[in-house]
């Protein structure tokens, strides 16, 4: 049973410890987190930005969208099948290749003549990022063990949170900074330099290993995943112009494909073949399951949230795209410090961490869409601060555990592909809150008199019931923990299995 951090691409690392770890595993994790935050921050930090690059472009408003919504399509297609490619031939090799292609991408979104080429680099961009983040996950798996792999998932965990919810501060600060009609720009070039950076630091800190037998990757399983998540993201993405109306059809087509997956994949299994994502991960492997669909809950409502608050505050209340994301800054800030705290708390209270945090968050978004209800326009932001803030605190205390108790008892050698599988029900997760969350903002705004404060509550108030899905499945959970049956099989039997199976 290969159980060591090294274990996870087929062989010895070289310039271990004697207990098996990599000296210098502390500076490779911040490599990888540098990276990590880049990706996800391009998720959300180019929305502040799409009204410069509309005007320099002169491109049409479904075009644009693409900016945003290509990215995020093409960073969830790829999670899956690239971390099963990092675990199959080595994370190293995929994360610098990745982080290369990233940087050259930014580079080129950054330059585009044309809305057509702006919209190329950034598919390309998606594909790039989606590649970086199954590694991150991996690589903390395999780099450590113990209470210091909590501690190493409460940081990635944090640049989770914070990522998403900084990026339309960090994008208004850099559209401040860089004045003048060619700014947006530099929302892209930034990552150049910061990610040349770390792709110097990754060939010296990450760690090698002895390659082991070669896999195969499962094509027909890669084939199905694909073309059901294609079908699911396209309508959510092209929500605003009208992708769900016109496309719904894709729905039932996207739950044929999966459907068709899982059969494959168990087909493939039964066969003692090279699954994709193999079964076990789900059926027997303590938390994963109920780790990945509380995910998914959590990032409906976690990620719609701040489309919401951004129209509120940009269109609603005038504020400049910079004010607009000082004004959630609150719940980035408790967030990072709750995050860093919960990754060291996680062995000792376990899904009760969890629990806790999905009140927090409940709590501070319920409070503050009865603020924006209620609270006269000049001092409303002003009021959210604290409840903000423990929102923040909350939400600190649910990605992170989430992460580390959802892949604490995964084998090593499916750490890359089980990472991706979890990112992908969030990414799939976050399309549908940003999907829903504005439009239900919309049909408020639109039915009444034009009353902002009554569509902010009230769409606020809706991405709190997946949230609070999200708890229940965490109480149910916690609940089977302390009775003892959580575990459907020993960990030492489940990891056994899966390894006999991959050689």
């Amino acid at each position: 049973m290969e159980s060591g951090p090294g274990a996870g691409e087929g062989g010895t690392v070289p310039g271990q410890a004697e207990d098996g770890t990599d000296p210098r595993r502390w500076k490779a994790l911040w490599v990888t987190l540098v990276a990590g935050f880049m990706s996800l921050l391009d998720v959300t930090i180019v929305s502040v930005a799409l009204p410069s690059m509309q005007r320099d472009l002169h491109a049409s408003a479904p075009s644009i969208q693409w900016v945003v919504t290509g990215y995020a399509l093409s960073f969830a297609l790829v999670l899956v099948t690239a971390g099963r490619l990092g675990d199959a031939i080595g994370r190293r090799r995929i994360f610098l290749m990745a982080l290369a292609a990233f940087v050259l991408c930014s580079a080129a979104a950054g330059a585009a003549p044309s809305i057509t080429l702006l919209v190329v680099a950034r598919l390309a961009q998606g594909v790039a990022a989606g590649c970086l983040a199954p590694q991150n996950s991996a690589l903390i798996q395999q780099m450590f063990r113990g209470a210091e792999r909590g501690r190493a998932f409460g940081m990635f965990g944090a640049v989770v949170g914070i990522s998403s919810a900084v990026g339309p501060v960090v994008g208004g600060l850099i559209l401040a900074l860089a004045d003048g009609p060619q700014g947006w720009r530099w929302i892209f070039y930034v990552n150049v330099p910061v990610g040349a950076v770390a792709l110097l630091l990754g060939f010296r800190l990450l760690p090698r290993t002895t390659p082991g037998r070669r896999e195969r990757l499962d094509l027909g399983g890669v084939a199905l995943l694909g073309c059901g998540v294609l079908a699911l993201m396209l309508p959510l993405v092209m929500a605003e112009s009208g992708g769900v109306r016109h496309l719904w059809w894709l729905f039932p087509v996207s739950a044929a494909f999966l459907y068709g997956f899982v059969r494959w994949e168990r087909r493939v299994a039964a066969r003692e073949g090279q699954p994709l994502l193999d079964p076990q991960l789900v059926t027997t492997t303590r938390g994963y399951a109920a780790g990945a669909a509380l995910g998914t809950l959590y990032f409906v409502g976690f990620s719609g949230v701040w489309l919401v608050f951004a129209l509120f505050f940009q269109n609603g209340l005038g504020y400049s795209p910079l004010r607009s994301g000082l004004a959630v800054t609150p719940f980035a800030i408790g967030s990072a410090c709750a995050a860093a705290v919960s990754g060291r708390l996680v062995d000792r209270f376990g899904r009760l961490l969890t629990v806790c945090g999905l009140v927090g968050v409940t709590l501070g978004l319920g409070g503050t869409a009865l603020i924006l209800l209620l609270a006269p326009a000049h001092v409303a932001a002003w009021l959210t601060v604290p409840v903000l803030f423990v929102g923040g605190l909350g939400s600190g205390c649910v990605i992170s555990p989430n992460i580390t108790m959802t892949l604490r008892d995964v084998p090593v050698r499916m750490a890359g592909a089980a990472g991706g599988a979890l990112q992908t029900g969030q990414r799939l997760g976050g399309s549908v809150g940003t999907a829903a969350l504005p439009g239900i903002f919309y049909v408020v705004l639109g039915s009444g008199a034009h009353n902002y404060h009554a569509a902010v509550a009230t769409a606020v108030g809706l991405g709190i019931g997946p949230i609070v899905c999200s708890l229940a499945l965490a109480v149910h959970d916690w609940r089977r923990d302390r009775r003892g049956d959580g575990e459907p099989c020993p960990p030492e039997v489940s990891h056994s299995h899966l390894h006999s199976r991959q050689g």
